[in-house]
């Protein structure tokens, strides 16, 4: 490995113990209470160094932000989109990444959907978060449930991101709950809701 390698390589480890050490201390202690020297203690390092990655607080508590969204909405899709399957397995396989997902990163998902911050800027990407789920929901009923009426799609989209969030934020707080039985339960109202159409709305039941 060359001395760049090893340079980037270094870089890259350092910057990951600093956002892995920052989820822990915001969900643990929330924003305001996090101070930027405790988070470079916690990554062990100096705080000139923490301050080569990321200028502010602010702009770490973005970046973890950004790389958990990106990172939460890829894998449910991928397993909707490309899975095996009937439409029931790869629902399930959807639910059960996402659910996957907030189970290996329970830090993170604490900071995600409980802002503790004030901050507008923060505030502004909590409610992109929100949007991109809800749209993504939306898709996913016009795909499996044509027949649903267009005024209904967005406040449908809203439940079923609420649940999600909801049941996420809960099994936090019960985690001895097993990720199956979530799983499950969002299935079961996924199926609840696509029982619903029938001739009346211009499909088949």
């Amino acid at each position: 490995m060359s001395e760049i390698d090893r340079s980037r390589a270094a870089r890259a480890e350092a910057r990951t113990r600093i956002e892995d050490a920052a989820a822990r201390l915001f969900a643990e202690r929330g924003y305001a209470g996090t101070t930027i020297g405790e988070i470079a203690a916690e990554a062990g390092l100096s705080k000139p160094m923490l301050y080569r990655h990321f200028d502010s607080k602010q702009e770490l508590h973005l970046a973890l932000l950004e790389r958990h969204r990106d990172e939460l909405a890829a894998a449910p899709i991928r397993e909707l989109l490309d899975g095996e399957g009937d439409v029931d397995t790869r629902i399930a396989a959807m639910y059960d990444a996402w659910f996957g997902y907030v189970q290996s990163h329970p830090y993170t998902w604490r900071m995600m959907f409980r802002d503790t911050t004030g901050d507008p800027d923060v505030q502004a990407f909590h409610r992109d978060i929100q949007r991109r789920q809800r749209e993504t929901d939306m898709a996913l009923l016009r795909t499996h449930v044509p027949g649903l009426p267009e005024a209904e799609l967005e406040p449908l989209g809203e439940a079923i991101r609420s649940a999600l969030y909801g049941l996420a934020l809960w099994w936090l707080d019960h985690p001895e709950r097993p990720r199956d039985a979530l799983v499950a339960a969002m299935v079961r109202m996924t199926r609840g809701l696509i029982a619903t159409v029938g001739p009346e709305d211009g499909t088949a039941p």
